[in-house]
């Protein structure tokens, strides 16, 4: 901040801090000077405010592109990460009700400030198992050697001798909805971060990487996840530096000082002027406003288009929260793509859309400027035409790998019934392999097996990273090969139609996005004009923690359950219990994740159906009658037309158009 600055910040300091009836002494200066400290220090919170938005979706951002990472590194099942990832939400409970209460009387730049250190401590501390845990390990054979190996898989394992294991540390205009749009930002390059790291081995900067035998692309790599969480809390930490300067309240513009009309963005600016009219020193005692509270929750919930609203907006986010959390998973697994990639296209295609359907949301919602009843009706339309172009994405999915033993057998023959599964077959039986072991194989014959020891495979030879197997008795099976077959290291590639389905995915992806985005502002905006206006911001704090407590902390974890139910091999840990899913079934995937996606859409409409309804019955037929009972026959036919719009003044009064639009 330059001196200038300062200086402004400083004269406003003490021109804000003047009792209102008190005159200034310095009357002859112009009315632009007076406005420069107030239009600065506005400009300074609604710029701080955009930047603790940013750093606090960047960080969930990035938090839903390391959960395969996570998974990974630390060999635990999706219904666990699930819990990693909604208890990331559970923070937010302890005190998110009394801060929306108080926090609207109290000194709100520093709460703000506070929250950010909080937060930025937090995301600090995500990063800290790297740091006490040991290095990453994985299954391979030796990588100490760059000229040509040779070794045999299966006498090695027949003689009861392991595999080396390989340990590496391994002004007006510009407020509009600009804070609303920082924070969809913030998501697009967390991603964009994820993917980033991703790339990056997760013991870098520990370990020689020249000694690191496995790709980005191979099924045991984890990415560098801790580093994005330590970028994102330093950012965190100094996104709440500005708020500690900032004064408890504003003065008003003069222009909007004659306006009757107030927002719940001019709060910040006006309500706390009431203040200046006490004796000085007195403050607002905690009893009185505690008083308050219980008879305001009853008042929220004894409104019924508010509770049916949170309601469907809370099984809405459900179904959202579930489908963003999993679904980088569900890129690699459905269509094989790597973890960087996904985040890559995620953060680069989706998110954006997002953002572009708020944006013209808000857009139709302002130019138009649509009623209570049009935002209701906007907010259901996007819903039902945004689940119904989801419903196609059931036929955009690839078919399962062909894996030897899970889900093709050594025959080639399938599908393979659950009780037929077996890694064993006569061509590894002198092996004796383990069947823990998940060290993925191409074979020449296209069909993918567990390790080279359980395709049978006698010798290998290596020469850098590359790693070929030879004379290995299952591969080629089904073709009545002599077992003189070779395959190399990783899983292979999926079928020829997988990359075109991939693409059919991310276009429907995107434009279900920007429609179903689009009700995102005419929702807000019925959710604000339902309520009393001395409730919105404890309304709104509710709003957040029913979202959070009921969709942001258990969405994750239920999808995660039923997800695992999918699994056809898991990974065992070195102590011998259960670790993470190595290969789901791809049909039984797509049929949970987009069907527990799509169910929760469903009951999210219903309910939505249910706002609109009680909003016409109980608020425009009461206006109707209202009006009808008071001038009888001397109602107007532009009333009769707008008994949708005029209820918007029964919502809430002072109504002026545009007014949530400019939050």
């Amino acid at each position: 901040m330059d001196t200038s600055s300062k200086e402004n910040i400083q004269l406003f300091c003490k021109n804000s801090m003047q009792p209102v009836g008190r005159p200034s002494f310095k009357t002859e200066y112009s009315s632009t000077k007076d406005k420069q400290p107030c239009c600065s220090e506005l400009k300074v919170f609604l710029g701080a405010l955009s930047f603790v938005y940013f750093a606090k979706a960047l960080a969930e951002g990035y938090l839903k592109s390391t959960i395969t990472q996570i998974e990974r590194r630390f060999d635990i099942p999706s219904s666990l990460v699930g819990v990693i990832d909604g208890s990331f939400e559970i923070g937010n409970l302890l005190v998110i009700t009394f801060v929306s209460y108080f926090g609207a009387k109290l000194h709100r730049p520093k709460i703000i400030g506070a929250g950010c250190l909080i937060m930025g401590v937090g995301t600090l501390l995500i990063a800290m198992p790297q740091f006490f845990m040991q290095q990453y390990r994985y299954e391979r054979y030796s990588p100490f050697s760059n000229s040509t190996l040779s070794i045999s898989p299966c006498l090695l394992e027949s003689n009861n001798q392991l595999p080396v294991s390989v340990m590496e540390k391994s002004q007006s205009k510009i407020n509009n909805g600009c804070v609303q749009t920082v924070a969809v930002i913030g998501p697009i390059f967390g991603f964009l971060l994820g993917s980033l790291c991703a790339k990056l081995y997760v013991d870098i900067g520990f370990v020689n990487l020249d000694h690191i035998t496995i790709t980005p692309k191979d099924p045991q790599w984890v990415g560098a996840w801790w580093l994005g969480y330590l970028i994102a809390g330093i950012i965190s930490l100094l996104a709440a530096v500005p708020f500690w300067c900032l004064p408890k309240s504003l003065p008003r513009p003069r222009s909007r000082e004659d306006s009757s009309s107030s927002s719940e963005k001019s709060k910040f600016i006006v309500d706390d002027h009431t203040d200046y009219r006490t004796p000085h020193g007195e403050k607002a005692k905690i009893m009185e406003m505690a008083r308050d509270f219980l008879p305001s929750v009853k008042n929220l919930f004894g409104n019924p288009v508010y509770f049916l609203y949170l309601c469907a907006s809370t099984i809405q986010f459900n179904s959202l929260f579930g489908m963003v959390t999993y679904k980088p998973k569900y890129i690699e697994q459905q269509y094989g793509q790597s973890s960087s990639k996904a985040n890559f296209v995620i953060g680069l295609i989706n998110i954006p859309a997002v953002a572009l359907g708020i944006f013209s949301g808000g857009i139709v919602m302002k130019k138009f400027r649509i009623s209570v009843c049009g935002a209701a009706k906007l907010y259901l339309g996007s819903s039902v035409f945004g689940y119904l172009l989801f419903l196609s994405l059931f036929a955009l999915g690839c078919e399962n790998s062909d894996v030897a033993g899970l889900t093709v057998s050594y025959h080639g023959t399938k599908p393979v019934s659950y009780h037929e599964r077996a890694l064993f077959s006569d061509c590894n039986s002198r092996c004796k392999c383990s069947e823990t072991n998940w060290e993925p194989m191409c074979g020449e014959d296209g069909v993918t097996y567990a390790s080279a020891c359980l395709a049978g495979c006698q010798t290998s030879t290596r020469s850098g990273k590359t790693i070929i197997f030879y004379n290995c008795t299952c591969v080629g099976i089904a073709a009545s090969k002599s077992g003189n077959s070779s395959g190399m290291v990783g899983r292979c590639q999926k079928d020829n139609g997988c990359p075109r389905m991939f693409l059919y995915f991310l276009v429907i992806s995107v434009i279900t996005s920007y429609i179903l985005s689009l009700g995102g502002i005419p929702g807000y905006i019925l959710l604000l004009r339902c309520i009393k206006p001395q409730l919105k911001s404890f309304a709104l704090g509710i709003y957040t923690l029913a979202i959070r407590v009921f969709a942001g902390i258990p969405a994750p974890v239920y999808f995660g359950v039923l997800i695992d139910t999918s699994c056809l091999k898991w990974g065992f840990k070195r102590c011998g219990s259960r670790g993470s899913c190595r290969l789901y079934d791809s049909d039984a995937f797509r049929h949970i994740y987009l069907g527990l996606t799509m169910m929760l859409g469903t009951m999210s409409i219903f309910l939505s159906i249910a706002v609109l309804f009680i909003l016409k019955k109980n608020y425009v037929s009461k206006q109707r009658s209202f009006r009808t009972k008071r001038e009888g026959t001397m109602v107007s036919p532009r009333i009769r037309k707008e008994n949708c719009t005029t209820s918007d003044h029964l919502l809430q009064p002072n109504y002026w158009p545009g007014k949530e639009t400019r939050l």
